[in-house]
């Protein structure tokens, strides 16, 4: 087993981020010599060479950035909790960066980030709206909201939210009749790229209950898109009910069916193994209270 210098490794961190050891050694009040050396104990402890030296300067090496980059989030919560643990002062601060799904991060996004940062004005919220799957650690986020998340034993969390799927389309497209014989009758649709698409679709409407096979001929790369598509008349969707509701409240689409036997999870999650630090645990709480009836 490694044993690292955390006290190395947050000098380590000083010199990279000042770009010289002399800049880090007048900015943090360290002796030049004594930055030196602990970066080198550093490099002797991991058996690697962090960092190339010139007269004047240095260059990171490819181990060097890997440890950078890994590790620069840890060592800014252990300095944010060291900060905290001195002043005798616990209430949330420094950056706290939030992966989320651009739906949700679209929808909601800036009211929520408006509401905690007015309740928590000594943290820096960065709220990125993308919908790749992120590593916490490795991205360099403090939490991660997901929608239907598979959880593992990295990561913990909970469920601050639901959502539910509706079949939807325009009034004006009327679902096709069932048939007795010949197979369930098709239907034109639209579906995001990357999305699973159903053999079947189920279709309730006017007290009757039939199947239609959709033929999905439009894929689009967001979800806006697919609304749009669909309010114009291009064919049905399953839509989110919160991207969907005002349409439906107005009447420009329709409710084919309410498929509430499979609710749509929304998971605020964070490294479990990781510290568990006053702004991360304030977003969470936030969220919980944001959405007090777990109702997107």
């Amino acid at each position: 087993m490694i044993h690292m210098d955390l006290s190395a490794l947050v000098d380590f961190h000083y010199v990279v981020e000042a770009g010289s050891f002399g800049r880090a050694s007048r900015d943090t009040g360290t002796p030049k010599a004594t930055l030196s050396r602990r970066v080198r104990a550093l490099e002797q402890s991991l058996g690697l060479r962090l960092l190339e030296r010139g007269h004047q300067t240095f260059r990171l090496t490819e181990d060097g950035c890997t440890l950078f980059e890994r590790t620069r989030k840890l060592v800014r919560e252990i300095d944010e909790v060291g900060q905290e643990l001195a002043s005798g002062n616990t209430a949330p601060r420094g950056v706290l960066r939030v992966s989320a799904p651009v739906l949700f991060a679209t929808t909601f996004g800036g009211r929520l980030a408006a509401g905690f940062f007015l309740r928590h004005p000594q943290v820096q919220l960065e709220l990125v709206g993308e919908d790749r799957y992120v590593g916490l650690v490795d991205d360099g986020y403090d939490i991660a909201i997901r929608i239907n998340p598979t959880l593992d034993c990295e990561l913990v969390g909970r469920c601050f939210a639901h959502d539910r799927m509706l079949l939807v389309a325009a009034p004006g497209l009327p679902p096709p009749p069932p048939v007795a014989d010949g197979g369930p009758p098709s239907i034109t649709a639209v579906t995001m790229l990357g999305a699973a698409r159903p053999a079947l679709w189920q279709v309730e409407r006017e007290g009757r209950n039939w199947q239609v096979a959709p033929e999905f001929k439009l894929r689009l790369s967001s979800l806006w898109m697919v609304r749009d598509a669909v309010l114009a008349g291009a064919g049905a969707a399953c839509l989110p009910h919160s991207l969907v509701r005002d349409a439906i409240e107005a009447g420009r689409l329709v409710v084919w069916n309410d498929n509430a036997e499979a609710p749509v999870e929304v998971w605020a999650l964070h490294a479990s193994r990781r510290l568990v630090t006053p702004k991360v645990s304030a977003f969470l709480s936030y969220l919980v209270e944001a959405f007090p009836d777990r109702r997107m």
